[in-house]
């Protein structure tokens, strides 16, 4: 495996953190970009069923995006412990298991969704057109779910390498293709709906193969493992990977109950829900790439025994977090007359367009703390606290309060109830977080020697322009 090994365990790890998250973000918002893009030009169709249709679909890939994000976190905190403890052939290994498993399980999954779709849009509250165009999205999208399994995969053993360009790089490539596809489909073709649908499936295209091909080419690329090694690997990757699963499951749980309960106040009431679910990962991209990013500084320094250097990672990723709310809420604030009238949201939808670039903004700072706390934990063998955590804000930190001001302020309320969830729970990620550092479950691996990069043809690196600065 060519290339210097366990980058992480040397440096500023405020540096390492920032750069890891920003560049994460990148491609991160690149994707979510392109579907605030969609959701721009199904506005701009002027019809409010597509419009709702759009949000009652996004809950449910939302839904199935959390089962690549659990995969994901599991390949890649094995791949940063192996690499952290000088170890690049179990990394490779680790890898190749983990992107199979990956594969075969997400195509499973996205069979039992699609067979299960009409129930699910109804269980969210859709009824007539409404529920037929959501479901309609969802069959065309739903079956490349795979594809997306391997693009985060991929993305996460690259930055579990410290190659955080070339993971971020992968979805641009994706958000690009789709910038251009999208209009020419929605548009040119006049195939609305349909034609979002087909870009998405596209981008999923784009961005798997080009998370594959860094790999390949710049860090050893993978393995060719028997039956009986992807069996026997199973257990380590199922033992981070099951609990980060459930716990990224909660979050499109609690999303879907929101959804639920905002429909009760009609299809503008929706709209604006899915307006501010598009602007979420856009506007705070740099906050749901952290737990991405900084784990593998977590991994990597946990392997090679570095537990002061794990704590430090932590404190400076809530140093961060704090940084970039502050940033992104002032922005927020100062342009949510534009943001909505882009949108041409009128009446209750600008409401709640205005209460997400207000006061709702700076609550998700307690958000980002759960962020880092679960990346912590499940970097040092403690992934079900985050599974508790996660679970616990999007139904007891969720649901009541939600009822109870949705009941008081109507839509508005619903959403601010789902908002205040995460403080107690954000403050509790972070003691649990402290708690995992003082006491890992597993013990920091023995590092070996560095190992001697042996030039190959499979590991050469190639200057193109799909090169990825590390």
């Amino acid at each position: 495996m060519a290339g210097p090994q366990a980058k992480f365990v040397e440096g500023n790890l405020f540096r390492h953190v920032s750069v890891m998250a920003l560049t994460s973000s990148v491609g991160l918002m690149a994707v979510f970009v392109v579907d605030l893009i969609n959701m721009l030009y199904i506005a701009l169709l002027g019809r409010a069923e597509l419009a709702a249709a759009v949000g009652y679909a996004g809950a449910i890939l939302f839904f199935t995006t959390s089962f690549g994000i659990g995969m994901s976190i599991a390949v890649s905190a094995l791949v940063a412990r192996a690499l952290g403890a000088r170890d690049p052939a179990l990394a490779r290994a680790r890898a190749t298991t983990g992107l199979i498993i990956g594969f075969v399980f997400g195509s499973l999954f996205a069979a039992v969704v699609w067979i299960s779709l009409g129930p699910l849009v109804a269980l969210l509250g859709a009824t007539g057109e409404t529920a037929a165009l959501a479901v309609h999205f969802l069959r065309i999208v739903t079956p490349s779910q795979p594809l997306l399994m391997v693009g985060m995969i991929g993305g996460a053993i690259l930055r579990s390498h410290g190659d955080a360009r070339s993971a971020m790089m992968a979805t641009v490539w994706g958000a690009l293709a789709t910038a251009v596809v999208d209009p020419i489909l929605i548009f040119g073709l006049g195939w609305e709906l349909t034609g979002a649908a087909i870009a998405s499936v596209l981008a999923r295209m784009v961005i798997a193969v080009m998370a594959l091909r860094p790999i390949l080419r710049n860090h050893g690329g993978f393995d060719r493992p028997t039956p009986g090694q992807v069996v026997a690997d199973m257990g380590p990757v199922w033992a981070i990977a099951v609990p980060a699963i459930l716990t990224q499951v909660a979050t499109p749980v609690g999303q879907a109950f929101v959804t639920r309960a905002t429909s009760a106040y009609g299809e503008a009431a929706v709209a604006g829900m899915a307006i501010a679910g598009r602007l979420t990962p856009v506007a705070f991209g740099v906050i749901f790439a952290l737990s991405g990013a900084i784990g593998p500084i977590i991994g990597q320094n946990f392997g090679a025994g570095r537990m002061d250097r794990v704590r430090r990672a932590f404190l400076d990723g809530l140093i961060f977090t704090g940084l970039v709310i502050l940033v992104v809420s002032a922005l927020l604030f100062a342009l949510r007359g534009p943001i909505a009238d882009a949108f041409r949201a009128e009446g209750l939808t600008r409401d709640l367009v205005y209460l997400f670039c207000g006061p709702l903004a700076l609550l998700w700072f307690f958000n980002g703390m759960i962020f880092v706390g679960n990346a912590v934990c499940n970097n040092l063998g403690r992934p079900f606290w985050s599974t508790v955590v996660n679970w616990g804000r999007h139904t007891v930190g969720t649901i009541p309060l939600a009822l109870w001001l949705g009941q008081t302020w109507g839509a508005q309320g619903v959403l601010v109830g789902q908002a205040l969830g995460g403080v107690v729970f954000g403050i509790a990620a972070a003691w649990l977080a402290l708690v995992a550092i003082r006491s890992p479950a597993l013990a920091p691996p023995r590092a070996g020697p560095m190992p001697v990069a042996v030039p190959s043809p499979e590991a050469e690196p190639v200057v193109s322009p799909g090169e990825r600065r590390a």
